[in-house]
């Protein structure tokens, strides 16, 4: 076992990125980039933890700033409930730990928003407690080279892989095994293709010596995907345009969005359209441009969004419709400072809605 924990730090220390979380023990900057790096790339999370270190250097500022802010540097990460928690979080350190994040990995995993692998990679990288950090790199380092079929999606199979971990982190500097374990699996021992000829771990691997690299780790837990069609309905009058900020609970929680109809099917027709709009005047209103089909894949859902731009030089009717869908006027010009979900950001750039650059 020495041998591999040997191995391993030495590659990495050899090998490993630059980072600019590995250059800090600040407990705030590596929960942080813990956070943002959930369900996230490396190179697409970096920009935003530059961004939010920027803007909130400490975590008083973060439980400080209101949560439409925090959402809009958080646009287009997806995932947006991780942001209400980094929030909430923020707020309990701040209220009832005098601004200082608790030390231990046991109670690092009673703040929202974090479990046992991020309370894990706080302890050990701000704190060094000997307590392993097992993420899904981690998971399939493991899984390959020892041979542990067990499942990473139960339970169980997460407790046999904890205390497999647990067992071969050194006393000396556990951070730096866990941030080599998370790197190898990350850049050498990938999901696909790994590069096992340059593995310093080949020669005692399982799955390279019975050639299951594509078996292993086992994951039996299969998400259904539910296909859904969203019609958008950018309604103009005068310089302002409707929008709703979306429920607390769903996808894009808490964000604004457009008046949204939501059917069985894609509708291209205009007409389709107004048979499924609650209180719409359709003679009030003149249709202007209709997009494309877009395509938005998220874990459990793919969407198909199409926008109908439509304005009113009618003040009751957009009174009217502005009710129907109980949402909000904004001048167009302020609509780019809106949280929002990336899907709209993006359109919005593109499509310049009478002023909206």
């Amino acid at each position: 076992m020495q041998d591999f924990v040997n191995k391993i730090v030495s590659w990495y220390e050899k090998n490993h990125r630059q980072l600019p979380w590995r250059e800090t023990h600040d407990p705030y900057r590596i929960w942080l980039s813990e956070i943002i790096l959930q369900q996230t790339r490396v190179e697409q999370g970096r920009p935003y933890y530059e961004q939010f270190t920027t803007e909130h250097p400490n975590i008083q500022s973060l439980a400080e700033a209101n949560e439409e802010s925090i959402l809009r540097l958080w646009q287009g990460l997806g995932y947006y409930s991780r942001a209400r928690n980094l929030h909430k979080c923020a707020k309990t350190v701040m209220a009832e730990h005098g601004g200082h994040f608790p030390k231990k990995f046991e109670d690092l995993k009673k703040l929202p928003g974090i479990g046992p692998y991020t309370a894990a990679a706080i302890a050990s990288f701000a704190f060094g407690e000997k307590v392993a950090c097992v993420d899904g790199n981690v998971y399939r380092l493991l899984s390959r080279f020892f041979g542990i079929s067990d499942d990473i999606a139960s339970p169980k199979g997460q407790k046999v892989f904890f205390e497999k971990a647990q067992s071969l982190i050194p006393s000396d500097r556990p951070d730096l095994f866990n941030q080599a374990t998370m790197e190898m699996g990350a850049m050498v021992c990938t999901p696909k293709k790994p590069n096992c000829m340059y593995c310093p771990l080949q020669a005692g691997c399982f799955a390279f010596e019975h050639n299951k690299q594509e078996e292993l780790p086992v994951k039996t837990k299969k998400v259904k995907v539910k296909k859904r069609y969203l019609h958008y309905l950018i309604i103009k009058h005068e310089g302002e345009v409707l929008m709703k900020k979306r429920d607390t609970k769903g996808i894009w929680a808490g964000l604004y969005d457009f008046p949204l109809i939501e059917g069985k099917e894609a509708i291209v027709d205009f007409d389709d359209l107004l048979e499924n709009t609650p209180n719409f005047n359709g003679g009030k209103f003149l249709l202007g441009q209709i997009s494309q089909q877009y395509k938005h894949v998220l874990t459990h859902q793919q969407l198909f969004v199409r926008f109908f731009e439509i304005s009113t030089k009618n003040q009751a009717a957009f009174q009217q419709v502005k009710e129907a869908f109980q949402s909000h006027s904004f001048p167009l010009e302020e609509t780019m400072g809106i949280p929002k979900p990336i899907l709209i950001d993006q359109y919005l750039k593109e499509h310049q809605l009478e002023g909206v650059e």
